[in-house]
């Protein structure tokens, strides 16, 4: 049953972009698409793991932050944050980039508060001031359902950082009850290392967003001087999980890691910072398992020479 958000105007003979599938490397059949989950669902890994990461929270160090304080009994730190997770939103989102909004929209759940302090932030009622309302496992699973039912193409955790265990919590019931969509994590990058391990095997997509590169500018714009060192750590880790972006044969995502990157005014040494590590560390691993060592000169080829 679609709702009133859903265009229910469906492509078949469409092709993806040639960015996307340079010219069909990247893309695999839906039809053979099986969302990460799944196997570990069955075999109990899923359900194990939720258990240990709530169990976390009794001592939370879910992000970089290490507050180590009880969230379980309902104790909140930076992200403010409890036992259950807030969900601000959850609708099909068409805002997204072209291969996870599709025609009938990313299913997108914006959660409420956030690890980070961005003075920049578009979505600040919701990541600073806790708009929204808590939610159970049940009730979030059950919004996932509800997304798939109306003809998302995937499930899209937007800041999910701080609320981790909650998601796999919820995605136990979820998947238990039906859950078929590819997993999108949608991050600031601000994520920990234990976190992103978690997520290993159930997350299909990786969307971080690599926000800013010089410690002072992270203190200054985020406030924590340590966000770039961690989510060089994470989107590696992302990275290794999931690989390259993959796409169906209609260019929506299946698989892979999809880096965004906001270009600040009068910040961009930190994007030439981010650009060059992204190159260095994503694009060259990926050569090389496909194609064996990358030379030192492909790697440094478009450098200027030295006058």
């Amino acid at each position: 049953m679609l709702n009133r958000y859903v265009n229910s105007y469906r492509r078949s003979e469409i092709s993806p972009p040639f960015e996307l599938s340079a010219g069909r490397r990247f893309v695999v059949s839906r039809k053979h698409f099986v969302p990460a989950y799944m196997q570990l669902f069955e075999n109990g890994v899923l359900q194990q793991r939720c258990e240990d990461a709530i169990e976390s929270l009794r001592s939370c160090k879910v992000c970089p932050r290490d507050c180590e304080i009880d969230r379980f009994n309902n104790k909140i730190g930076v992200c403010k944050s409890g036992r259950l997770a807030r969900v601000a939103s959850a609708f099909p989102h068409f805002g997204e980039e072209d291969c996870l909004r599709g025609w009938n929209g990313s299913g997108t759940i914006f959660f409420g508060w956030c690890n980070l302090r961005c003075v920049f932030c578009q979505n600040f009622e919701t990541s600073q001031f806790g708009e929204g309302e808590e939610v159970t496992a049940t009730e979030l699973a059950q919004i996932m359902l509800d997304l798939q039912e109306i003809g998302c193409h995937n499930i899209n955790f937007v800041t999910p950082e701080h609320v981790v265990p909650q998601i796999l919590e919820s995605l136990v019931i979820a998947v238990g009850r039906g859950l078929r969509l590819p997993v999108v994590y949608n991050t600031s990058a601000y994520d920990s290392l234990e976190s992103i391990r978690w997520m290993d095997g159930i997350v299909d997509i990786y969307m971080p967003d690599f926000k800013l590169w010089d410690p002072e500018h992270c203190r200054k714009y985020l406030v924590a001087s340590d966000y770039s060192e961690a989510a060089r750590k994470v989107i590696a880790a992302m990275h290794a999980q999931v690989g390259e972006l993959t796409v169906d044969e209609n260019g929506l995502a299946l698989r892979g890691v999809l880096v965004r990157h906001l270009v600040m005014p009068g910040l961009l040494d930190d994007t030439r910072e981010i650009m060059d590590w992204d190159r260095r560390e994503l694009v060259a691993r990926h050569l090389h398992q496909r194609d064996g060592p990358v030379l030192p000169h492909a790697q440094s080829r478009d450098r200027a020479a030295p006058g």
